[in-house]
């Protein structure tokens, strides 16, 4: 079995870490070529035939490179912050970032207004055009979002004050949450652990410890409530009064524009799951049942249903996957083998780290970077799978422009989901023991459990929040008040206690740069669904049509996508009843196999 380090390689991206010279030098560039993009907007004459392609062309290949300068310094800085959450000259470097970020969005601003003067015939005509035409639907997209916008000079103001405003509350709730931890007895040794570390403690089988840990975790969050609830208010406050002057009425109009969906698609698949809920509600029953418990509580969801819980070590995790991803596809195998080998993945568990796990891009250097915390739980693969499709996403979308590699939100979880999706359902059908089956089976249906029911309970607080947000301050009670409401109902009021402090420790609602980071997972893990059927289906022909899929997830909107590679309506139901009905056969597998145990 092959051996690999569990600590990423950043060095051969700008060696030096924080205080990288080869990082320094490279900022430098990008704001060379920065300036000669700005210049170049600046000049630019509106068209007035679509055969005036040449000065467009050329700001347009600038464009390419900055955004992959940018791209690449943020990607670094955000390595940096995860890996020590102490490192303040990687706080610096983020808002050096922020800043850089304010001048390339106020330079594209620009560049749209000129869109905007093109006449709508001329500008059909452009985007027909060889030198235009690759890019034209993320130009056309440009052009119509921006004219929902304000006057430039209002934009540009806007985005300059957020460096400093919107995006520094995100900052401030990193910087708060870095210096959180609890302290917990292990093995008659007192450990104090980060707040990623001690999540990761929920998943023990003793529930006594989870018990602990989940109120000393609680208590750690509520401590900092108040100012959690500073950071919450204060971001969306800027984020509502900027679409107050743009007369946008839903706060859903921005994410809905980000990922590249229709309202309607939103509404359909909540109504699908809402209707959909009563087999998961069994599960919760049964899993108590088997817990022996009268009804769940909170720090029970992650809990394993067996005391054996096998743990396996970081390279068997790491072989097991490389196999199963084979299976469908030798190149992302190729792929995930080659990014364990040269170390592009964060895994060792020790304090000081970011909680949770990501994947970023460099797309400059055409390198990718996996964050996580590796502990051996059948959970764990399955999110370095979930990473690792991810990074693959990213890499064949490698050899396209630039423009087009920045798909949306949800289809990167599609992705993800897909991977994480062959190896969980691998694992399943590979179980030595019925035991170990049901536990494997169960980790499979937690992740519909969290896509159904959790992600579904922060997309209803968000919305009701920016709701009541809209008349000023919300209190922190009313936040634990709106948390507690949500939970309820998405978990069908199943359970025996819930969360309040759950907006203040769900990293999410605090990030600025994506407004409602929650149904675009639920949406990827069900069009992942369909994907991962038509590759059951597809005995060995699967490979190139999904490399195909990614290639245009950033070129479309996802009901151009469904409808060009799977046939599917998204705005009608029946594509998402059938996808979770995919996910119902797991429970209703589980709920056989056990029957016995609590009969």
């Amino acid at each position: 079995m092959n051996h690999y380090e569990t600590t990423w390689d950043l060095d051969s991206i700008f060696k030096g870490g924080s205080k990288s010279e080869e990082l320094k030098t490279y900022i430098a560039a990008f704001k060379e070529n920065m300036e000669e993009l700005a210049i170049g907007v600046e000049g630019f004459s509106v068209p007035a035939s679509s055969e005036q392609t040449g000065e467009l062309v050329a700001i347009l290949s600038l464009l390419e490179t900055t955004t992959k300068q940018l791209r690449e310094i943020g990607a670094f800085a955000s390595c940096l912050t995860a890996q020590d959450m102490s490192d303040n000259e990687a706080k610096i470097l983020t808002g050096k970032r922020s800043e850089l970020g304010a001048e390339y969005v106020s330079i594209l601003a620009k560049l749209d207004q000129k869109f905007l003067q093109t006449d709508d015939s001329v500008w059909s005509g452009l985007l027909e055009q060889p030198g235009l035409e690759p890019v034209a639907f993320v130009l056309d997209e440009r052009r119509s979002n921006a004219k929902g916008r304000l006057p430039l000079e209002q934009e540009i103001l806007i985005n300059d004050l957020s460096v400093n405003g919107y995006s520094a509350w995100n900052g401030m709730y990193s910087s708060i949450v870095a210096k959180m931890n609890i302290k917990h007895t292990e093995n008659g040794e007192i450990k104090k652990l980060s707040m990623g570390q001690a999540a990761n403690r929920l998943s023990t089988p003793d529930r006594e410890t989870r018990k602990e840990v989940f109120s000393k975790i609680s208590r750690a969050w509520e401590e900092e409530s108040e100012l959690f609830g500073e950071t919450l208010n204060n971001l969306a406050g800027f984020r509502l009064q900027t679409y107050k002057h743009r007369n946008w009425e839903s706060p859903l109009k921005e994410p809905l524009e980000l990922n590249r969906m229709s309202e309607k698609t939103l509404d359909v698949m909540w109504g699908a799951i809402a209707e959909a809920k009563a087999p998961f509600i069994s599960y919760l029953q049964r899993k108590a049942q088997l817990l022996g418990l009268e009804k769940l509580e909170w720090q029970d969801l992650n809990a394993p249903i067996t005391k054996s819980t096998q743990k396996v070590s970081y390279d068997e995790a790491a072989a097991f996957i490389l196999e199963q991803f084979g299976k469908f596809s030798p190149q992302m195998a190729e792929f995930s083998k080659m990014a364990f080998e040269k170390r592009w993945i964060e895994a060792e568990d020790r304090a000081g780290k970011r909680p949770g796990g990501f994947c970023t891009s460099f797309p400059d250097s055409e390198q990718t970077r996996i964050f996580m915390t590796f502990s051996g739980s059948a959970t764990n693969i399955s999110t370095l799978a979930h990473e690792l499709g991810h990074a693959y996403h990213q890499h064949v979308m490698n050899d396209t422009e630039a423009l087009n590699q920045r798909y949306a939100m949800n289809v990167a979880e599609t992705a993800s989901t897909f991977a994480e999706m062959v190896v969980s359902d691998a694992a399943v059908k590979n179980a030595a023991t019925k035991e170990e089956k049901i536990a494997l089976l169960e980790d499979k249906i937690k992740r519909s459990i969290a896509f159904f029911m959790n992600i579904h309970s922060r997309f209803l607080f968000e919305t009701r929040f920016y709701e009541e947000r809209k008349n000023g301050t919300v209190s922190v009670e009313r936040l634990n008040q709106m948390a507690v409401e949500a939970q309820q109902e998405a978990y069908g009021g199943e359970l025996a206690s819930y969360n309040p402090t759950f907006w203040a420790s769900t990293l999410h609602f605090h990030i600025t740069g994506v407004p409602f980071y929650n149904f675009p997972y639920t949406f990827g893990y069900l069009f992942s669904q369909g994907i991962y059927a038509k590759a059951l289906q597809a005995e060995g022909g699967f490979e190139e049509p999904y490399n195909a899929l990614l290639r245009d997830t950033g070129c479309m909107t996802v009901e151009q996508l469904a409808q060009k590679h799977l046939g599917v309506d998204l705005e009608q139901a029946g594509f998402w009843e059938e996808a979770i009905a995919l996910c119902v056969k797991d429970v209703e597998e589980f709920l056989a196999l056990t029957e016995v145990a609590v009969g």
